[in-house]
């Protein structure tokens, strides 16, 4: 390299350039070809048996009259084959070991989507960013692989340790796509990369910002006194007092790293510049992220609040942002929902209900997006965050997500199966149990106050006693999945307005979907199988004792008679939900001012009827 003066300027003595060492190149130790192929052949199976059940394809009984065993044709006229049973809600159940090509043992479900892009019906656009989201979907299974631990260990794990073993959702197929994260952020924010972290705080002027909370936490300062240590709220004010800001005229929230450098630092700029958003240091507390990505549990105080805080990460099937209207009227919607559990002597004393509610918020608005309803919505849900109630249980009792129970450890054991051996009860007895905890408040939130959550694996959690048996159920996330029927009723009537304004509505005949697709379809749909092989009960037993368990909560209310034909739960057919539709046909990766919605097909046979 040349160390002579630049042309025309010799009083200027050029300066050598720095050279650094070139950067290492590092791939993950769990892509090994081995631990590929096995998340790659469930994958596959997975992919199969979902896009059969929305029938996305359709697959035939395969020649030669072997039992069942389905083929599809391929774009290019060759055949797949696999073997399959059928299950309730019209479902598949595929063996990841049956399925080939030709003849040959096919596991790539990369291969699959091309073979099939003309039969699964996808355009040039949607093709491209479903391979990107399906290779890193597998790249997060092999990579919960390579620390899987076995039914028994899990078993004894906490609840913010076992949500870092957890597969994804079970019927979407691209369940961890997390469209926007590098590898290393995945590595680092992921909740199976299992890496307690310290959040750092902002604080934004109360020009651009607002402050909620239920009764006991009407002020933030409530609030803070709660969730932040007094050395940390002292060196907060110092730090606001340094930089020459009034602390008071700002509120303080904490915010995902990834979230401040990817997103919030460009677009927030301007404000970041004039002073109304001031980055502070990290609190002293260490965080887990939980399945949802941008929830995260205080694993140094248990006792603090659950922060759930926007992510501009696509990643099932919508950014994984917070609305600002629904961010805003959060502690209310939970005041209203505590206030119908408190006042209801079933909900509180019988069924022991735990609905962790969204007690405080803080929303900021984008000075120009929050103005412009056209734009993409994930340009709407920036910045903000929610503190949900935690988990408090008395001494004997322990909860796990609902979602836990599909698990199936390396060794093949379901995870149901070790709860059910450690209780010492028979299955059905165990099951019934199970229903027991889950459905009665599920059903009298509906049947009594036309009000449904959305009970999927991770929204609904179990709580069981000392021997694993499940008692009581625990609730969350009010704000995204609480609908209320479109039809009025006169238990609406205590319900505020700015409730009324921002709570999703159904006809009667659809408010009933949330249970079946969230519950019935979402979990047990799976369930039931993984019963029927490790516990000996069968699929039909299964939902026999789901009806029971519902027909006996109706003869505990009969003066709710109407109600029961109203929001109907035992017709012979429902709606056949989408996920998976949506991706490949309804939204695909197009941008929209509108979060979407699931896809309905057609109709499936109801195991309940």
């Amino acid at each position: 390299m040349s160390t002579s003066p630049a042309p025309h300027d010799s009083a200027q003595p050029a300066t050598p350039l720095a050279t650094s060492p070139a950067p290492e190149l590092l791939a993950p130790s769990e892509l090994t070809p081995a631990a590929w192929t096995r998340a790659s052949a469930r994958l596959l199976a997975k992919a199969l048996a979902e896009f059969a059940y929305e029938e996305i394809v359709e697959p035939v009984p395969a020649e030669g009259g072997e039992p069942d065993r389905h083929a599809l044709r391929l774009d290019d006229g060759t055949t797949l084959t696999f073997r399959a049973r059928r299950g309730a809600y019209g479902g598949w159940r595929v063996a990841a070991d049956s399925i080939t090509h030709e003849g040959r043992p096919m596991t790539d479900p990369l291969d699959f989507l091309v073979r099939a892009r003309n039969l699964l019906r996808l355009d040039g656009a949607t093709l491209g960013h479903l391979i990107r989201e399906l290779s890193a979907t597998l790249a997060a299974d092999a990579r919960l692989d390579r620390t899987a631990l076995t039914a028994d260990r899990l078993a004894e794990l906490s609840y913010a340790e076992l949500e870092g073993h957890q597969t994804g959702h079970p019927w979407l197929v691209l369940n961890k796509g997390r469209i926007g994260f590098s590898a290393s952020d995945a590595a680092r924010w992921a909740p199976e990369a299992r890496r307690p972290t310290r959040l750092p705080w902002i604080a934004v002027s109360n020009r651009i910002a607002a402050y909620r909370g239920i009764a006991g936490l009407e002020t933030p300062d409530r609030l803070y006194t709660q969730e932040l240590d007094p050395e940390v709220r002292t060196a907060f004010r110092a730090e606001l007092i340094a930089r020459g800001h009034e602390p008071d005229g700002y509120l303080l929230l904490p915010v995902h790293p990834w979230q401040w450098d990817e997103v919030l630092l460009p677009l927030y700029a301007p404000a970041v510049a004039a002073g109304t958003v001031v980055p502070l240091s990290a609190d002293g507390d260490l965080r887990l992220p939980q399945q949802s990505v941008r929830t995260f549990l205080n694993t140094s105080r248990p006792d603090r609040h659950t922060v759930k805080l926007p992510l501009s990460v696509l990643n099932t099937l919508v950014w994984r942002g917070l609305p600002t209207e629904r961010t805003l009227a959060a502690p209310a919607v939970t005041a209203w929902v505590h206030g119908l559990r408190d006042a209801d002597p079933f909900l509180r004393d019988e069924c022991g209900v735990i609905l962790l509610g969204e007690v405080a918020s803080v929303t900021v608005e984008h000075p120009l997006y929050d103005r412009l309803p056209e734009v993409p919505y994930q340009y709407k849900e920036l910045l903000g965050a929610i503190w949900r109630e935690p988990l408090r249980l008395p001494p004997g009792e322990r909860a796990r997500t609902l979602a836990s129970l599909l698990h199936t450890d390396p060794n093949g054991r379901a995870f149901v199966a070790e709860l059910v051996e450690r209780s010492g009860l028979a299955p059905d007895v165990w099951l019934r149990h199970l229903f027991g905890a889950l459905l009665p408040p599920l059903l009298h939130f509906l049947y009594r106050y036309g009000t449904v959550f959305s009970p999927h694996g991770e929204n609904a959690i179990v709580v069981y006693d000392g021997e694993d048996v499940p008692v009581r159920l625990a609730i969350k996330d009010f704000v995204d999945d609480v609908n209320i029927s479109a039809q009025s009723l006169p238990e609406h009537d205590t319900m505020p307005d700015d409730v009324r304004e921002v709570l999703l509505t159904e006809e009667p005949g659809f408010l009933t979907q949330f249970i079946h697709s969230g519950l019935f379809v979402g979990v047990f749909r799976y369930l039931a199988p993984l019963c029927e092989e490790q516990l000996g009960v069968s699929e039909t037993e299964f939902w026999s004792l789901v009806r029971a368990e519902i027909l006996r909560h109706q003869a505990r209310f009969p003066e709710l008679k109407e109600r029961f034909e109203l929001f109907d739960l035992l017709t012979p057919r429902i709606e056949r939900l989408c996920l998976n539709r949506n991706r490949l046909h309804l939204d695909g990766y197009r941008d929209r001012p509108e979060r979407p919605h699931a896809a309905v097909h057609g109709t499936v046979p109801n195991p309940l009827a």
